[in-house]
This record gives C-alpha cells, structure tokens and sequence, in this order.
C-alpha cells in the first residue's frame, strides 16, 4: 500500500510540477473507497473554477439590461416628459360639462306652461371650495349620483300634452361618459323647437386630489340657456276645448275626438285639442306608462288635430258653392227643387236605376238655404250635373278643394302633419285596380263622402279662408306681432309669411257666409242653439257615415265667430260614435262659446 501511495505523488507530481498544491481529496482519492460516494449528491466529484467565457457574457448581458432602461427612462423623462407631465395634470383635473337651461315655455299671456325643476347640480357653481368638497363628500357617502341638469315640468292641466311633447334626459354609458349630452325634444314644440329651447351646453375644469375628492372649479366655456317661447295658444281655452270634447265624447259614445280654433287674421292657433292625450308629466316620470298608452286602441299617441284623417261630410259644401259661383255654373239666386233623392241609370244594369238620397225634402232652394240646410241634392246637381243642371265635374271639385287647402299640408310647425285625399279618377284607378270613375263617384264627392279625408286643423284653415274673404293663412303655434295679421297691414297689402290670397271674386264669399248665419238663425236647424244675443256665429255641421255597415258616424261642425267682423275660425271632429247621436260636435261648440262669453269675452267681440 505504501509502495503504491508513492508513486502516485511521483505520477501527479510528473503532471502538475514541482512545487504544486495537492488538494487533500485529490491524496485520500483511492479506488478502493470509491463505491463509497454518493454520486448523486456529488460526492467523489472534483471542484472546477468557472471558466472566463462565462463571466464575460454575463456581463455582457447586464450591461445589455442597464443601457435598456436608461434608454427607457430617458424617453420617459426627456423625450416625452412634457406630454406624460400633461397627461398626468389631466388626470388630476377633470373636464365636465354645464348643461344649458333648456328654454320656458309659455301661453299667450305669459303663463308658463313648460319650465325646469332644479335639482342639486353637480355642475353648480359652489360659493367656496369647501361646499363644493361637502356636496361631493355627501354624494360619495351616500353612493347617490347627482343630477347635473333640471327635470323639465308641465302644466297638469288637460289637453296640453300633444301642443307641448315631451322630452329625454341626456344619458350616460357604463364608463360614465355621455352619449347623449343634452335633454332631447321627443314631440310636440319640446320637438319641433328643439334646437331653440335646447341652448349650448358649456364646459368646466373640476380640480380633485388623490382621493378624488373636489377642491375647486373653473368654467372654460360659460353655457347658453335655451330661449323662451311664447305659444299663440290660450292655455284656458286650450283645457276648456279638450275637457268638452272628452265630456261629450265619454257620455255619448265617440271614441276620440279633435278641435282647433284659429285667428282668421294671423293664422295663430289659439287651441288645438287631440283626445284622448298622454300624460307628458308621467312620461317624464317613468314606469310603465308608456306602454300602457302604447297598447291603448284608443290610440293617445296620436295628435288627431293634424294627423287623424276624417271624412268631412257636409262641411265641403261651402267650397262647392264657391265653386259653382267661380266658374259659373250657377248663380246664388237660381233655385233647385230640393227632393228626397235623385236618380240616374245604373252603369252595371241600364234598366234599373241608382238611387241618391237627402236626408229629407227641402223643396225649392237657392244656395244661402241650400247652405244653411245642407242640402245633398242641391250639390249633386251642382258638383256633378243632373238633367238640365251643369255639374262642375270632378277635376274642378278637386280643383277647388285643393284650392282651399285640402290635400296638403298646411305648413305648421309638427312634422307629422298628414295630407289627407281627395278623391280623382286617378286615385280611384290606382286605389280599386284600375276601376273607372263614375258620376256616383262625383255625387258623393260633393258632399264629401267617398274618398275624401281631412284633418281638422285643414277644416280650421279653410273655413278661415271664407271667414277673411280669401286669404289661405299658415296656421302657427308661435305668438306673432299684430303687425303681421290681415287687419293691420290691410287686404291688399303684404300679407303674413306663409300666407296667399285665393284667385276668387271677394262677394261670392258673402254669398257662403250669408249661408252659413243662416244655419244658425233658422229654426229648422240643430245649429239653432247656437242663436242667442250673447254672441255672433256662423257654422256648417256634417255628419259622415263610416263603417261598411254605417253603424257609426263621425260628428263635424266647423265655422267663425263674432260674425259681423270674423276673428276665429273652428273645427270640432268626434270620431265614431252611434249613428242615432243626439249629442255631437255642435254641443262641444256650444259649450265653449257659452263658457268665453263668461270667461273670456275678449275672443267674442
């Protein structure tokens, strides 16, 4: 063993040099003991040194890492540092917007019928820094968003709600940015005025601190409320005109109703009445309001007074007597024998004959009685001829009627203005496939049954029309100056905008109105209630039958009052009611002139 120990220290000395350091593992390695190490926990094995290779390229790669982040921070603090310093002021001051007033609606005579209900602003302008901080310190606390704008209020009284509308608050999304940043008109004035009463939202700079908490304001751009708007309509007259539709209409049977009353000399609608109504304040409100209305047949959404479509009846008549006398078909004093019906050959089968009846026997009339009567036969053989009576035929029926405004809209402010038919042999082509027109089709036309459709603020419009002597007037929800009526600026000068004088000779309008007196004065007539000292008026009634059975009838009156010197027109409309009414558009009419001389006598003189 000695031997062998020997010249191993001769074998490495040989390898290493003399003088060379012997690790003590390297003396007592022996391969007798070396089964002895554990191999896996590195027993037996000999320490090496790391080699140079591997220092420098770990060095290499923290050098790498170093420039890598003063590269970065450089950028951070020299390249881009002016805009993150920006940024970050950004954060600590937060834009906001002032919501606008939106605008006051008002009647007439100033009353107010739209106006805004104040809420506690979060765009306030707080008199200190600490309220300020209090009144978002409050909200926080209480996990309550406060409202930055004012709740938008309306009369409660009836009938205001389609003249009005309503509107839509601005809205945020789920980051609390505003997509809708301003209160919104949904219809009516809120609608069509929208952009007048809505204003310019303004801009502020709100400072908070770490906590988010504000510490002061500043106004970058101050707001513009929204204008006021004075409304031509008498608020009194306007509930009072919907609550005698809406009585009428509940006790006898109608199913909706509309009325308008319109100055003959400016065009200003002074009511305008749609029942049944919505309620604008519960919209406002929320719930399930909305639906409930939506789901109603009754259909409250809908403003009849410029949008329902109504036969008119006898309310034509008067347009057809201007007509006649116009183009010379008859003079007003020519009588014609008024029989219960006319007769013509059937066009189907010649040897029989088609029947047009009248309501009953009116003997031998002229036209002012004609009118006052509303005699059918009279104005068959007028509007369509009959044995030695010229007709005016229906191109000069829809000629005239048209004339008057019938057929079109009328020019005011609501955008769902209908325009309504009047019947044609090319309306009746394209509406029943192709089918001729016929001479029943003029004779019914006369007296406007058939096809014929009108809204009642056409009705308003066209009555005013006989009622100044021929000026077709655009009617206006606005207040207007007296400097723009008729009276003030006088029949043969510049007229209002909108407005345009009727190619007629200005007596045959005399010849109408005389008639149309004469259906109140005589007393024969149901308009004869409407007789008595307390004021003057003059009317034309019709009643038209719908349904394929006729079962139901809808009740028209429509005409001007103090008669001597007109100032307003009116047309009443109830819609579907039973056929054997006593009670119509007649009593709503009668009721509201009773109730102004007490109330509003200024209107009746």
């Amino acid at each position: 063993m000695i031997t062998n120990f020997f010249r191993y220290i001769r074998r490495i000395g040989s390898k290493r040099g003399i003088g060379s350091e012997i690790a003590p593992d390297e003396i007592f390695l022996d391969s007798a003991n070396l089964p002895e190490f554990n191999r896996d926990q590195f027993e037996g094995r000999l320490e090496q040194p790391i080699k140079k290779g591997a220092l420098v390229f770990l060095w290499i790669i923290a050098s790498i890492f170093v420039l890598v982040y003063l590269g970065r921070l450089y950028n951070l603090q020299v390249s881009r540092g002016a805009a993150f310093a920006k940024q970050s002021e950004d954060n600590r001051l937060r834009h906001s917007l002032i919501f606008a007033k939106r605008g006051i609606i008002y009647d007439r005579n100033g009353i107010e019928l739209a106006w805004n209900q104040s809420n506690d602003e979060f765009n306030e302008k707080a008199t200190s820094t600490k309220k300020a901080t209090a009144t978002s310190t409050k909200s926080t606390t209480n996990d309550q968003e406060v409202i930055p704008f004012a709740n938008r209020k309306y009369d409660d009284g009836p009938g205001l709600s389609h003249i009005l509308g309503y509107v839509s608050y601005p809205a945020k999304d789920t980051s609390g940015f505003y997509y809708q940043d301003k209160i919104l008109g949904k219809d009516g004035i809120e609608a069509v005025y929208d952009r007048e009463l809505s204003g310019e939202n303004g801009l502020q700079i709100i400072e908070v601190n770490a906590k988010s908490k504000i510490q002061s304001f500043g106004t970058v751009r101050p707001p513009q409320d929204g204008v006021l708007l004075n409304l031509s309509i008498d608020a009194r007259i306007q509930k009072k005109l919907y609550s005698e539709i809406s009585t009428i209409s509940r006790s006898v049977g109608f199913l909706s109703g509309a009325g308008v009353i319109m100055d003959v000399n400016t065009g200003e609608i002074i009511a305008m009445a749609s029942y049944p109504e919505y309620d604008n304040n519960a919209l406002m409100a929320g719930g399930d309001q909305i639906k409930k209305d939506l789901a109603n047949p009754q259909q409250p959404f809908l403003n009849r007074a410029v949008s329902g479509l109504y036969a008119p009846g006898s309310i034509v008549k008067p347009y057809l007597a201007i007509a006649a006398l116009q183009e010379g078909i008859i003079t007003p004093e020519r009588k014609i024998e008024g029989t219960a019906f006319i007769s013509i050959p059937n066009p189907y089968d010649p040897t029989k004959e088609t029947i047009f009846k009248d309501w009953k026997a009116h003997g031998w009339i002229d036209m002012r009685r004609a009118i006052a009567e509303s005699s059918d036969v009279y104005f068959y053989e007028v509007g369509g001829g009959y044995k030695g009576q010229k007709g005016l035929g229906i191109a000069s029926i829809e000629k005239y009627l048209r004339l008057f405004g019938f057929g079109s809209e009328t020019g005011i402010e609501f955008s769902s203005e209908k325009e309504g038919t009047i019947p044609s042999p090319e309306w009746k082509a394209e509406t029943f496939d192709g089918e001729p027109w016929r001479l029943g089709n003029t004779y019914h036309t006369s007296i406007g049954q058939y096809g014929t459709q009108v809204t009642p603020l056409q009705a308003a419009r066209a009555v005013a029309a006989i009622a100044n002597n021929g000026i077709l007037l655009r009617p206006t929800l606005l207040k207007v100056a007296t400097s723009t009526s008729i009276h003030a600026v006088g029949i043969n000068s510049v007229l209002p905008e909108g407005a345009s004088r009727l190619p007629i000779t200005p007596n045959y309008f005399n010849v109408v109105k005389e008639g149309m007196r004469m259906a109140v004065t005589s007393t024969t007539n149901n308009t004869h209630t409407l007789f008595t000292p307390k004021y003057t008026v003059a009317t034309k009634t019709g009643t038209a039958e719908i349904g394929a059975k006729k079962l139901s009838v809808n009740s028209l009156i429509t005409g001007f009052f103090p008669y001597e010197r007109p100032r307003y027109a009116f047309a009443i409309v109830l819609e579907k009611g039973p056929s054997d009414i006593t009670r119509g558009a007649t009593y709503v009419i009668k009721e509201m002139l009773d109730w102004m001389y007490v109330n509003t006598p200024e209107y009746l003189k």
